[in-house]
C-alpha cells in the first residue's frame, strides 16, 4: 500500500526532529571512545613522568642504561630504514610496472608481517640462527658468527616487522599513474635507471616520504620480535620499548614513564608528519588534475 501524504510527512518530521542529534551525537561518542582509549592513557604517562618535577624527569633521561637502550634503537631504525625504503622501491616498481609469474605470492609475502604477531617472527628467527638447534647453527658455528642476544639480530627482527611499509604506500600510487610518461621516457632513448630516477620516483615521491615515516615509527617502537631474539640485557641488547618493560617491572616507574614520553614524542611527531604528507600529496593530486583540466 502506498504511503498517504500524512504518513509520509510524519515519517520527515521524525527524521527532521531527530536528524540534529543523531548528527551530534555520532561525533560525540567517536570523540569520547577515543578520549577514554587513547588520549587518557597518554595524558597519564605524561603526567606520570612530571610526576616528581622536571628535574626528576631529566636527570632519569640521562641515564647511562636509557640513553644506551635509545642509542641501540636508533641504530636498529639507521639501518632498517634504508633497506626497507630500497626493497619498498625496487618491489613496488617490479610489481607495478611487470608482468612476471609469481607476483600474487610476492604480494602475499610482502603482506605476511601484517598478518603474523611479531613474537612468532622473533620465534622464526630462533628457530634459524639458534646456535645450538637453529636450522643455520652449522653454517653460524663455522663462520662464528652470532645473531641471536647482539644486534644483528634485533636488526633482523626490525627489517622484518617493518618491510611492508614503503612497499604498500607506492604500489598504489604507481598503479594510479601509469606507465605513459615512463614510455615516453624510454621513447626519448633514456635508460630504465634515468626513468626510474628522472620519472619513477619523482612521480611517488610524496608516497614513497609517507612509507619512509611510517617505516621509522614503526622501526622504533617494535616491542614483540626485538624482545624474542634481543634477550633483553640491560646496557647490552635492550631498546627502548624493552627497557620501559623492565623498568617498570623494576618499580623504577618515573623512568620508565619518561622513556614512555620519549616515544610518545616520536609518535606524536610521526604523526604530525603523516598530516603533513598526506596533505602535500592531496594538493599535489589537486595541482595535477586542474593541470589536466
Amino acid at each position: 500500500m502506498p504511503p498517504t501524504p500524512q504518513s509520509a510527512g510524519r515519517r520527515s518530521g521524525v527524521t527532521r526532529d531527530h536528524g540534529p542529534w543523531l548528527a551530534a551525537l555520532i561525533p560525540a561518542l567517536a570523540c569520547l571512545y577515543v578520549g577514554v582509549v587513547i588520549l587518557m592513557p597518554a595524558l597519564a604517562v605524561v603526567v606520570q613522568a612530571f610526576a616528581k618535577g622536571i628535574g626528576v624527569f631529566l636527570e632519569n633521561l640521562r641515564s647511562a642504561e636509557l640513553l644506551s637502550a635509545l642509542r641501540l634503537t636508533l641504530i636498529a631504525t639507521a639501518i632498517a630504514v634504508p633497506f626497507n625504503a630500497t626493497f619498498g622501491l625496487a618491489a613496488a616498481t617490479a610489481i607495478a610496472r611487470r608482468r612476471f609469474r609469481g607476483k600474487a605470492l610476492l604480494l602475499s609475502l610482502i603482506d605476511l608481517p601484517f598478518s603474523i604477531s611479531p613474537v612468532v617472527v622473533g620465534l622464526m628467527l630462533v628457530l634459524l640462527y639458534s646456535p645450538s638447534n637453529g636450522l643455520l647453527a652449522p653454517l653460524l658455528e663455522s663462520t662464528g658468527w652470532k645473531v641471536l642476544f647482539s644486534v644483528p639480530g634485533i636488526v633482523l627482527a626490525t627489517i622484518i616487522v617493518t618491510f611492508p611499509f614503503m612497499a604498500r604506500e607506492v604500489i598504489p600510487l604507481l598503479e594510479e599513474e601509469g606507465w605513459d610518461q615512463e614510455e615516453a621516457a624510454r621513447t626519448l632513448g633514456a635508460s630504465d635507471w634515468q626513468v626510474f630516477w628522472k620519472v619513477t620516483l619523482p612521480s611517488v615521491r610524496w608516497a614513497a616520504l609517507y612509507g619512509l615515516i611510517l617505516t621509522t615509527a614503526r622501526a622504533l617502537g617494535e616491542f614483540g620480535a626485538v624482545s624474542v631474539v634481543s634477550g633483553n640485557i640491560r646496557g647490552q641488547t635492550q631498546t627502548l620499548p624493552l627497557f620501559v618493560e623492565d623498568a617498570y617491572k623494576q618499580y623504577n616507574s618515573e623512568q620508565a614513564f619518561g622513556a614512555a614520553l620519549i616515544l610518545a614524542g616520536v609518535a606524536v611527531v610521526s604523526l604530525l608528519l603523516k598530516i603533513a604528507v598526506e596533505r602535500l600529496i592531496d594538493r599535489n593530486r589537486g595541482g595535477v588534475k586542474e593541470g589536466d583540466d
